[in-house]
């Protein structure tokens, strides 16, 4: 582990320094758990240190933000980083909120208490005097009477949700229910809060605010049910996790890869149970800086398996293998419960069993990125700060964005039909051939040539066209999502990568 961040945040410098330390220090895997906002890439330190972290074989996963679910909203957009967004587990830490006219709301907290009562108390909103109270920022209550009630705070106003509690509670408050905005939709967090709370979503908090008004003497509490496992509908996208496209670079599909990063096990300095003496100190934390290193050590697996392989080819092993279902083998549901679209989940949920592999792999050299860069437009100075030496893109083939060697492809289509170019190379059966099969966007169509791939030899490369165009009846100025996969006659290999189409 490597120090970056202080009491005044991280220091660009010190960033720098510390992936340069850790490419020395002969490190395998970098796991970035903080990132800014959308810049220039030879203006973005963590693209800068991941760029020579590449050269070096190392390989880089990092956070892709917790700006969301607001489009454009990533982090660390550079191709050669793996871009990690945030999803829930089939787990919840259930604090259910029942209502004094028996409506029952499922929430979560992590605080667990065995003696609260389950008899009805009084329920206040935090808001009733002042809408401005109604965040349950420090000191906002003090004027209000809730001492022995059950009092709803809203999430958000820049507070903290378990700050939210505390103001609660020095109050005088018996419990709190946390209602989400309207953006949070139903993801909710398991936290570990100072008083008896339950976390639920913004339609339960629409209900228990209809109650309150509906009524002279509104009462709730709170049963608390401990850990339930089996959410079918786990994977899920959090709220927070941010979402594509991309800014910097709309050609390239971020965030690449979600993995769990909701209401997560993680180590922490103190004993949250405020217990002394004890050194097994943990707390749960939510946000893409815990989906990142789920996804850092699933490289590292992949990387003992095949120590061979680029940090290109153990991201393609990680996306072309994903899933886009959930538990209940439905599609994949952001915080609306509607199905997640390609700028919130990229390739899909991380699945590492499959990605060990993957069949084919979309490899790329760090030499591979500069025709690239010369298509983002970046002078020369500009791209040997990225790769730490010259560069002339007068000598070199420039590229569009869409025609880097990705697992993924990410285009602006017009009345004008667009082909690209993907080189797979063969890490399974040296004698296996693929077919192609489309999942076409809507008012897309494309053909690939040539139609099948067939290979002899393991870690053989093979080269296939796809061509773009636009159905004359698509809608103008909208985006379409589908994907293009590799299927394998004589293996059980699908090698699935994303398409998304912006129509102009």
């Amino acid at each position: 582990m490597y120090k970056v961040c202080g009491d005044f945040g991280c220091a660009e410098t010190d960033i720098l320094a510390a992936m340069d330390a850790a490419v020395e220090d002969g490190v395998d895997i970098l796991s970035l758990s903080l990132g800014g906002p959308s810049q220039p890439f030879y203006e973005d330190s963590i693209a800068l240190g991941a760029f020579g972290a590449i050269k070096n074989g190392v390989f880089v996963s990092c956070s892709a933000g917790n700006s969301g679910p607001f489009n454009t909203s990533l982090s660390n957009e550079a191709p050669w980083i793996l871009t990690v967004g945030a999803s829930t587990l089939d787990r919840q830490i259930q604090a259910q909120v029942v209502l004094g006219n028996n409506y029952q709301f499922n929430g979560e907290s992590l605080f667990q208490p065995s003696d609260f009562p389950s008899t009805q108390l009084p329920l206040v909103y935090a808001g009733m005097n002042s809408p401005d109270s109604a965040f349950c920022a420090p000191g906002s209550l003090d004027d209000t009477d809730v001492k022995g009630k059950v009092v709803l705070c809203q999430r958000g106003g820049n507070i903290a949700r378990i700050d939210k509690g505390q103001t609660v509670k020095d109050a005088g408050g018996a419990a709190m229910i946390l209602m989400n905005a309207e953006q949070d939709g139903y993801s909710t967090l398991a936290d570990a809060h100072v008083l008896p709370a339950s976390h639920v979503s913004y339609f339960a908090g629409v209900w228990i605010l209809d109650y309150i008004n509906s009524t002279a003497t509104p009462t709730a509490t709170i049963m608390f049910k401990g850990t339930i496992i089996g959410d079918l509908s786990a994977p899920a996208v959090a709220s927070f996790s941010s979402r594509g496209p991309s800014f910097e670079s709309p050609g390239i599909l971020k965030p690449d890869i979600i993995g769990p990063g909701v209401s997560i096990i993680a180590a922490w300095p103190v004993s949250v149970e405020n217990k002394t003496g004890t050194i097994s100190t943990f707390n749960m934390i939510s946000g893409t800086s815990m989906s990142c290193p789920h996804l850092s050590g699933i490289a590292a697996l992949l990387k003992s398996e095949h120590p061979d392989w680029s940090p290109a080819a153990i991201k393609s092993a990680i996306m072309t293998t994903a899933n886009q279902r959930n538990l209940g083998n439905s599609r994949i549901v952001d915080e609306t419960l509607l199905p997640a679209d390609i700028f919130a989940i990229g390739a899909g949920h991380v699945n590492p069993s499959k990605a060990i592999d993957p069949g084919l792999v979309f490899d790329l050299k760090p030499v591979d990125y500069i025709p690239y860069l010369c298509g983002l437009g970046y002078t020369d100075k500009e791209i040997a700060l990225i790769t730490s030496s010259p560069v002339q893109c007068s000598n070199v083939s420039i590229i569009p964005e869409a025609q880097l060697n990705y697992p993924s492809f990410s285009i602006t289509l017009g009345s004008i039909n667009q082909t690209y170019t993907r080189t797979v190379t063969n890490v399974g059966q040296a004698n296996s051939s693929y077919g192609f099969y489309f999942g076409l966007p809507q008012g897309v169509d494309a053909s690939v040539s040539p139609k099948s791939l067939f290979f002899t030899e393991v870690n053989q490369q093979m080269t296939y066209q796809v061509t773009f165009s636009r159905l004359p009846t698509s809608p103008n100025n909208t985006f379409v999502e589908g994907f293009l996969a590799l299927v394998s006659f004589n293996t059980e290999h699908f090698v699935r990568t994303p398409i998304s189409v912006q129509l102009v």
